[in-house]
């Protein structure tokens, strides 16, 4: 079995918002670090810029109902799972990244990415609960 970690960040506003709002890739950029640089639909796919070339961002899961797992197909053609849920505690929620060690990456770089999901989560919080968002969750 690999390696995981569950990261975590409670956010003060119902599930529903906010999956609204984390699901809909053209508010990625406002809160994950990775995207930044932008976003962009071409021909019905989201398409990012990194230093490998453009790479598509796709949410495979029930966005309505919590399940923000999204697929990354790099350059290469590799594609992998990010798992991603928004779970309903009323008023309340609280979303939860898994993130998997792959073969070969080494602890140093795992716990990096684990600093980055995270600071990433404490800005989705940080953008929802100030409402900063300069898109509507409704785009």
């Amino acid at each position: 079995m690999s390696e995981f970690r569950h990261l975590t960040v409670p956010i003060a506003l119902p599930a529903l918002e906010v999956a609204a709002f984390a699901g809909n890739p053209a508010n990625l950029p406002q809160w994950a670090a990775g995207l930044a640089s932008g976003i962009r639909s071409e021909g019905g796919r989201w398409l990012a810029s990194s230093p490998m070339g453009a790479v598509e961002v796709r949410f495979v899961g029930d966005v309505a109902a919590g399940i923000l797992d999204h697929e990354v197909t790099l350059p290469s053609g590799e594609k992998a799972l990010n798992q991603f849920r928004i779970l309903d505690d009323g008023a309340h929620s609280l979303a939860i990244f898994h993130l998997r060690r792959s073969p070969g990456v080494s602890q140093e770089v795992f716990e990096a990415d684990a600093a980055a999901v995270q600071q990433d989560l404490e800005t989705l919080r940080q953008v929802l609960e100030q409402g900063d968002r300069k898109i509507s969750e409704r785009s």
